[in-house]
């Protein structure tokens, strides 16, 4: 119903709306076209009556119709059809206790049938609880009054009217009309309802079947997602294995001056378009809700030292002044989490402070917020003084692939998802990020983060001997490696690199091929790629581990993987390998993961 309805309209479609369900569009037109019927009803038995000289019942027949009007009028100004109908049904409920007592000072049909009106209008304009109320207050006091009447008889000092057959006829008539309108009307009504509930089940299936093909075509398109994440990853990474892996070799010949400059510029542009597609990654993993917290053993100031190692070189490179200062109460404690987490949190967030800082300074503080034992808050605070943040940027620059504005993409750079992950990364933790910030004067991000403490002590790290890493040399110098990798260049880098230790590989160029190297040949490690022809390395390992030869079936294998599937650490340890290394990979990590296996075997 529109709120500028006219005091004058008469128009029911100027009352009736959308919003009003069905049933109470069908009362309201029950009213409208119900209040013309009972005037002219009343109209008939006030004419009646009149002329018969029945003062009393004319009086009563007169007011009701000045009611039913007024009723009426309402009704098309206001349509607000429940007061409507308890104000109609309580005047009926007076009038008609008023007939019984006062006026004819009997019971007859007519107040019967009257009873019976009220009751069914009652029940359908109002429910069962209203239904109820008004039939109660209708029929108690006619079944009292007959009571005294049968018992002691009524008598009131007020001469009762005496109503004709004439007015009797014309008010029967009145009462079935209006009874089988009311009846006619809602049988129609909920007719129409039930139609209609059927035609929305009927919608409501054909929508929850659009639902299921959408979600249908969403899953497959996650799905798909995540397989051209996975491909184009694997593309991106074998390229790059190679050009961060021979930048190494390169590195390790011992370069002239102006080599060594031009082999770190090609490596540190190598490694940040590694740091985009790893973001990229990081994001999607994050995003599918396929982050499993770790919880092991570390020692937190050891951590911020090697996250913030590295940086400090960044940051004295651009002239700031970089300054980690960690509580000197965490120094001796062993924490329980997740340190990998911990890095990509710290290690975006200060990478930011350093890329956003032209001048000045940046400060990475680590405080013992709270110590209870064995539990331990920690607050981490970074702050810089570069160009700050808009207040009203402040939410935004926490969506995926969003900076502050275009002109800081332009200037700056970057994938616009360091901020993303870390939010993300401390929501699945239940942490909340606070910033202060300043355009122009600097930003400061600070979190709380709680930790389960051991009740050990830390042990410093005893230094390695010259002498030991010497011998962890010698445990793989001239070992027999199979390697199978299908790409030539990563064939050419693994064979220089493996020669610095002294190791000439055998090369398989694909997994079936490897399985049969294995079954005449006799190795120490392989080194196995995951995506090759013929065979690829999962299925390799399987039949590699189905070889009688104990000495065959038992031996260490290593992935090397640039995929991005999101279960692919799973699938390399059901498959039955040792450990794994993402390309583009670390000589060191490499080295060291090859002589814990083979010392082990």
């Amino acid at each position: 119903m529109s709120k500028g309805v006219s005091f004058f309209n008469f128009s029911i479609f100027s009352i009736l709306s959308k919003e009003q369900s069905f049933l109470d569009q069908a009362r309201i037109r029950l009213l409208y076209f119900g209040f013309p019927l009972v005037f002219i009803a009343l109209g008939a038995v006030f004419m009646s009556v009149y002329f018969q000289g029945q003062t009393m019942l004319a009086y009563t027949a007169g007011v009701l119709m000045v009611c039913v009007a007024a009723l009426f009028k309402f009704l098309t100004y206001r349509p607000q059809w429940r007061l409507i109908s308890h104000l109609l049904l309580s005047a009926g409920t007076i009038v008609n206790t008023s007939i019984v007592y006062i006026t004819l000072q009997s019971v007859n049909i007519i107040t019967v049938q009257v009873i019976i009106l009220v009751i069914v209008f009652s029940y359908y304009m109002l429910g069962q609880t209203g239904g109820l109320v008004y039939s109660l207050l209708n029929t108690v006091p006619v079944l009292i009054f007959m009571i005294i009447e049968f018992t002691k008889g009524y008598v009131i000092g007020i001469k009762p009217d005496r109503i004709d057959q004439s007015t009797i006829i014309i008010t029967l008539f009145a009462n079935f009309i209006l009874l089988i309108f009311i009846h006619s009307h809602f049988y129609t009504a909920f007719l129409k309802n039930i139609k209609q509930l059927k035609e929305s089940g009927e919608h409501q299936v054909a929508l929850n079947a659009q639902l299921e093909k959408a979600i249908n075509k969403a899953e497959k398109s996650t799905q798909a997602k995540s397989e051209f994440l996975s491909t184009m990853s694997h593309e991106i990474r074998t390229p790059l294995n190679a050009v961060i892996g021979m930048s190494n070799l390169l590195m390790m010949g011992n370069p002239r001056a102006d080599q060594k400059e031009n082999l770190e510029i090609l490596k540190f542009s190598a490694n940040n378009l590694l740091a985009v597609v790893n973001d990229v990654l990081d994001f999607n993993k994050i995003e599918s809700g396929k982050v499993v917290f770790e919880n092991i053993r570390f020692n937190l100031v050891e951590l911020m030292n090697n996250i913030c190692g590295a940086q400090i070189i960044k940051a004295e490179e651009k002239g700031l002044l970089f300054k980690l200062d960690v509580d000197s109460t965490l120094n001796n404690k062993i924490i329980f989490g997740d340190p990998t987490r911990i890095t990509q949190i710290i290690y975006n967030l200060v990478s930011n402070a350093i890329k956003f800082t032209a001048t000045g300074n940046v400060w990475v503080k680590v405080t013992c917020f709270e110590d209870r034992h064995d539990r331990v808050t920690v607050k981490f605070s970074i702050k810089d003084t570069g160009i700050g943040i808009e207040e009203h940027n402040l939410t935004s620059i926490f969506e995926p692939f969003t900076q502050e504005s275009l002109t800081t993409t332009r200037q700056y750079g970057g994938t616009g998802l360091g901020l993303a992950i870390v939010k993300r990364l401390l929501d699945l933790q239940g942490l909340h990020m606070h910033i202060s910030s300043k355009p122009g004067a600097g930003s400061e991000f600070s979190f709380n983060m709680e930790f389960p403490v051991s009740t050990e002590m830390a042990i410093e790290k005893a230094i390695t001997p010259l002498v030991q890493a010497q011998e962890k040399d010698d445990v793989i110098s001239g070992i027999r490696v199979l390697i199978a990798e299908d790409n030539i260049v990563n064939v050419m880098l693994m064979k220089k690199l493996l020669s610095k230790w002294n190791i000439t590989p055998t090369i398989a160029e694909n997994g079936l091929r490897a399985v049969e190297l294995m079954q005449y040949g006799n190795f120490d490690i392989i080194l196995m790629d995951l995506q090759m022809p013929v065979m690829n390395g999962l299925d390799a390992t399987m039949e590699i581990r189905k070889m009688a030869d104990p000495k065959k079936s038992l031996i260490p294998i290593i992935a090397l993987t640039a995929s991005a599937l999101l279960d692919i650490k799973e699938k390399i340890f059901e498959a039955g390998m040792n450990d794994y290394v993402s390309k583009p990979f670390k000589p060191d990590e490499l080295l060291e993961k090859m002589q814990m296996l083979v010392r082990a075997a």
